[in-house]
């Protein structure tokens, strides 16, 4: 099932799209679309630290990792039919290691050494990415030991050593970088979305699909694990019909109407979203639902919060929105939400706000992984980072 509030406009307008090789027909083969991605060739990996290698293929399925239980995550990943979490880490692996593996820790390192590393906070914020680190770790030695005094979610302070992991020198040297940018990136989403989400109460916050290419899964589960909901995973699990969707459509009624008439010709249960830019369209929405049996779940209200030139945010226009709804549908703010102007927005009643701030922009948290920790602290303390 690809987008299907895509499929269902096309299916009313009866044309296809211009301005690309494939149609939506084709898109629409599951033959030649098994996964997120066609995949004709296996993916070639190296051993990280040496020269032989062992192929993969990319599975498209949801997989649980080598030696982390799913359900003993305190936050577990969001489900997804086609994505591969193991299948990510592997890729990360091979883009570092190339063909040859590391050949800085095979020409310094004695292949048998064994050490202790400790991972060190060096700002102050939201952990995440913790169980995806012990992923990592396991992938490329499962004979290595790691253990935590924090877990996903909890709060860290600058200079707090918060984990450990100990084994062969070289497993840990080759898994390091790759462990620590996706817990720093999914740790800054976090700390943002934990902000946002206690600012922005009692509205929940949530993210969108301004993910990082390949990084979807990953960056939705860390700002579960700050404490913000997650937004549709793609096309295929909530119909959103957008601007363009109207506009393709002949107006917000035409839009709805094909929904319903597609969900029921498909034998298809799922929420659906409608985006309105104005009280009209507001209005035009609820004349449609209270005239005709509608899926209709959500009215995105989208642009309706106005920035003043004293850099405050008006969000009366948004306010008036909420009060036409009154309460018929569930409502989603979007459009110009920022840690300054989210609690001012969760006022209005509106039940959602959505920003893709969270993922699109994200400063990572910095959080590092050392063998001689006492040097780590004292230059960290040095340069006001530990």
């Amino acid at each position: 099932m690809y987008d299907v509030s895509c499929l269902l406009m096309i299916s009313v307008c009866q044309q296809i799209v211009v301005g690309s090789s494939l149609n939506y027909q084709t898109l629409a083969n599951k033959d030649l679309m098994p996964g997120i991605l066609p995949i004709s060739s296996s993916i070639l990996l190296p051993h990280y630290c040496t020269t032989s290698r062992h192929i993969v293929r990319m599975a498209a399925a949801h997989t649980t990792s080598a030696g982390v239980s799913l359900e003993a995550m305190p936050i577990k990943p969001p489900s997804h039919p086609t994505y591969d979490l193991k299948g990510i880490i592997k890729l990360a692996l091979a883009e570092d290691a190339g063909v040859r593996g590391d050949v800085t820790c095979m020409a310094t390192i004695p292949f048998d050494m064994e050490v202790e590393a400790h991972f060190l906070a060096k700002e102050d914020g939201i952990v995440a990415g913790i169980a995806l680190a012990e992923m990592v770790f396991q992938e490329v030695d499962p004979s290595l030991k790691v253990e935590w005094s924090r877990k996903d979610g909890d709060y860290v302070r600058k200079g707090l050593q918060f984990g450990r992991v100990y084994g062969r020198a070289h497993s840990i040297v080759v898994a390091e970088r790759i462990a620590l940018n996706f817990m720093q990136r999914m740790s800054g989403i976090a700390t943002l979305t934990k902000a946002m989400a206690d600012a922005a109460s009692p509205a929940y916050i949530l993210e969108t699909r301004k993910t990082a290419p390949g990084l979807r899964l990953v960056d939705k589960w860390a700002v579960l694990i700050g404490g913000g909901r997650n937004h549709r995973l793609g096309l295929f699990d909530m119909v959103l019909i957008k601007d363009n969707h109207i506009s393709i459509a002949g107006g917000i009624s035409n839009a709805l109407k094909a929904v319903d008439q597609y969900l029921e010709r498909e034998n298809l249960q799922m929420e659906v979203e409608v985006e309105t830019r104005t009280h009209e369209e507001v209005k035009e929405v609820l004349q449609y639902a209270s005239q005709t049996k509608t899926s209709l779940t959500r009215i995105m209200l989208d642009n309706m919060v106005v920035p003043l030139a004293n850099g405050d945010v008006d969000v009366s226009m948004l306010k008036e929105a909420v009060d036409l709804i009154n309460g018929k549908f569930e409502t989603e703010a979007s459009g110009n939400v920022t840690l300054e102007t989210v609690h001012k927005i969760g006022q209005t009643g509106v039940t959602y706000i959505s920003s893709g701030a969270l993922t699109h922009s994200v400063k990572a948290l910095d959080i590092s992984l050392k063998i001689d920790t006492e040097l780590a602290l004292e230059v960290g303390r040095r340069t006001k980072r530990a």
